[in-house]
């Protein structure tokens, strides 16, 4: 049965303008990188995009490489859109990368034209969409020319196949590189998607800046440094967890000072009311320059629980202090 959206669904999320666009983000948004690939019941996957859009989650993170196995997350979230989501394509914004390696050969990875606009093509279809609301660059290639692959998301733009240009994972010299070329070109560049996180803090030193300089908004990715950030390893490392499988998390990252870090800052979520998590999310949010913050889902009570980071408190400037001496104890580099 299709679903039929909840009439309340705009009532409690929190948007905010999306750099100097007339694009509005909600603060927290869906990353479909880890949970929906073909490794995850595409039933719980169904469950999670319902709940999401219900809780006025309009924006859905994807990227050509997102599964396991790559393309995966894509096709699962396309066979979810063609059951629930079609009649409601005009209220989604809907985001695609590519960068990563997908196909073998020369041409299957990297920034290259004919990388860039094939994979686009090849996600729509994936996806059963006409157009991506953005599509963006999803790692700097320091051997092609920053021409060519913003050429290419102009093009993507002008043939109809996407709304705004994005960046993912570039230096700041590399953004204010780009974004003047796309102001000459007259593409809408929208968005900049980084790592940021308590125990991730390197968008601090220029990213954050170049963004702001360029007009564009910053979504963090990670906020909760894939889980560390959670309750999940307080007490060590669980067989099913993502530490546990080691693909992208690996044991050695909690060292006896990361765990005691992990203590100290649930102390203070404790004593503010809230999960770890809800810390975690909030205090990215903190920056009027992060627009959102997206997050990952395995199940809908973890998603409930994550969006509700917006009926946090803000931050005192003691508790901010705080944050930071015990995170500069623990080895967490601040710039």
């Amino acid at each position: 049965m299709a679903h039929l959206a909840a009439e309340n669904r705009y009532d409690s999320m929190q948007y905010q303008r999306c750099g100097r666009s007339g694009v509005l983000l909600p603060k927290v948004s869906l990353g479909l990188w880890h949970n929906f690939g073909d490794t995850h019941p595409l039933e719980t996957q169904r469950a999670v995009l319902r709940r999401a859009f219900d809780l006025g989650v309009t924006h859905i993170d994807l990227a050509n490489n997102y599964g396991p196995p790559p393309g995966s997350a894509e096709s699962n979230f396309g066979t979810v859109f063609a059951q629930d989501f079609r009649p409601y394509r005009d209220e989604l914004f809907i985001a695609s990368k590519a960068g990563y390696l997908m196909w073998p050969g020369p041409y299957g990875e990297w920034g290259s034209r004919k990388y860039m606009l094939s994979s686009l093509d090849q996600s729509l279809t994936r996806m059963g969409l006409d157009y991506v609301d953005v599509f963006y660059s999803h790692r700097f290639d320091p051997d092609t020319p920053l021409e060519e692959t913003m050429g290419a998301l102009d093009s993507a733009v002008r043939q109809g196949k996407a709304l705004y240009a994005g960046l993912s994972n570039y230096p700041p010299e590399a953004i204010a590189e780009a974004a003047a070329i796309l102001r000459e070109l007259r593409t809408p560049y929208l968005i900049n998607q980084h790592p940021y996180s308590m125990l991730q803090r390197g968008v601090e030193g220029g990213v954050l800046e170049a963004s702001a300089a360029a007009g564009a908004g910053v979504i963090a990715f990670s906020p909760l440094a894939q889980g560390q950030l959670t309750d999940r390893y307080l007490n060590g490392v669980p067989a099913d967890s993502r530490m546990a499988l080691g693909h992208f998390l690996k044991r050695d990252a909690l060292t006896e000072e990361r765990l005691a870090l992990l203590h100290a800052l649930n102390k203070i979520a404790g004593e503010r009311g809230q999960t770890l998590a809800q810390l975690a999310l909030a205090w990215v949010l903190r920056d009027p320059r992060v627009v959102s913050v997206l997050i990952g889902a395995s199940s809908v009570a973890q998603l409930e629980q994550n969006i509700a980071v917006l009926d946090s408190p803000g931050f005192s400037d003691a508790e901010l202090a705080e944050i930071d001496r015990l995170s500069a104890e623990a080895g967490v580099e601040i710039p």
